[in-house]
């Protein structure tokens, strides 16, 4: 006899166990030269199923029991604006990726989680109805290929974050909804407390926080949405997955504002010590569904489940060759790299740039636009020199 079903993540988060999710797509591959920045859709999922594929298996060794199919912004709308003719549907690329979760989830205990995200057509101030169209378009693909559950994931604004939760409880699947907002609340300022309140009523489950802004932030910023929860006599299970940037200078809109994003992030990348500070906050909080979003690779997510592999009863796969807390180094030819094999070292380390000039902090653009700017209207040809101009005049105003 094989194996019985795998358990839901409801019943796993109801159990107490802990979820570890998985990392960014979007950056990942567009490091790898298969995204374009900008943009950030996912035609990847059908254009190089392989470079998807090897992703989604680099993050199941590391640990991650969630594959989210690599739909984000993978709605028409998205996908069709800015410019970014492609030559596959919204339809071929949401089952391509559905495909490709699948069927790396089922190489080992993982779920499958079909996601989608915030829309132009809402930023453009287009009707409820029209919104809703967009994102039961992109759910009956995730019931056609018979998802495990579903992730309504990086929204600024919590109306459209609620509408998304109320199309994707249409399903009959368990819901989570994660929030792309910090410690001020939404774009309008809804506090990150009464966020929660509006999702769970929605029909969420799992409620939280994800990409935007660095895990301290995030995990700081779900423990309000449990605050709140509470404090309005609800139920609710928790979920965080940040980046894997230090951003104590972003703005209420996050790291999109910080004038390295998005190709010169890497000298705030953290550390795999950082992120076992970070899983041990998560969890001490009271958050069990814990992973990563944007700057997240296999090796962040590694990280945390090594932290986490008291509680989880196992270490990951990919931890065999290195160990744990620097302990691989005990066979390092040179013995002052061997008397780094310890967790003592790691804890207490300053990591250093290496840049002479280089700033800890940078001034945020804060442009301060939201839904129904100007600025934020979508159109499908690619943006002209003209409508540039005005915009390279603005950015040279506050630089």
């Amino acid at each position: 006899m094989g194996p019985g079903p795998k358990k839901g993540i409801l019943q796993r988060l109801d159990a107490g166990e802990i979820v570890i999710g998985d990392g960014g797509f979007v950056f990942a591959l567009e490091k790898r030269g298969y995204v374009k920045a900008g943009p950030w859709t996912p035609e990847a999922a059908a254009e190089h199923p392989e470079a998807v594929r090897q992703l989604h298996r680099e993050f199941l060794r590391a640990g991650s029991n969630v594959m989210q199919t690599f739909t984000f912004y993978a709605s028409d709308d998205k996908l069709e604006n800015r410019g970014n003719v492609l030559s596959y549907t919204g339809h071929q690329i949401n089952e391509a990726a559905c495909d490709l979760a699948r069927e790396v989830a089922n190489e080992g205990d993982a779920l499958v989680a079909g996601g989608v995200s915030q829309t132009p057509s809402y930023l453009s101030c287009k009707s409820e109805t029209d919104v809703k169209a967009i994102f039961k378009k992109q759910i009956d693909v995730f019931i056609q290929k018979n998802v495990d559950f579903l992730i309504a994931e990086y929204f600024e604004h919590v109306e459209e974050a609620e509408w998304a939760v109320q199309v994707l409880k249409t399903s009959g699947k368990p819901v989570a909804a994660s929030l792309c907002i910090g410690l001020d609340g939404d774009l309008n300022g809804v506090s990150p407390g009464d966020c929660a309140v509006r999702l769970v009523k929605a029909g969420a489950q799992i409620v939280g926080i994800n990409c935007h802004f660095d895990p301290m932030t995030c995990v700081k910023t779900v423990k309000l949405m449990k605050e709140g929860v509470e404090r309005a006599g609800l139920k609710a299970h928790y979920m965080v997955q940040p980046l894997a940037f230090h951003t104590p200078d972003c703005s209420c809109q996050g790291f999109i504002d910080l004038p390295e994003f998005p190709f010169a992030l890497e000298p705030r990348i953290l550390t795999r010590w950082d992120m076992q500070k970070y899983a041990r906050e998560a969890y001490n909080v009271g958050i069990r569904f814990i992973g990563g979003c944007c700057g997240f690779e296999p090796y962040h997510i590694r990280a945390v489940t090594e932290e986490l592999a008291p509680e989880i009863g196992h270490l990951p796969a990919a931890s065999e060759k290195h160990g744990t807390w620097g302990s691989g180094l005990e066979m390092h030819t040179k013995p002052w790299v061997r008397a780094r094999a310890r967790r003592e070292y790691w804890e207490q380390l300053k990591p250093a740039s290496g840049r002479p000039t280089c700033a800890s902090m940078s001034t945020a653009d804060c442009w301060g636009v939201t839904k129904g700017h100007s600025d934020l209207m979508q159109q499908k040809e690619a943006t002209t020199q003209e409508q540039l101009k005005p915009l390279f005049h603005k950015a040279q105003g506050k630089n």
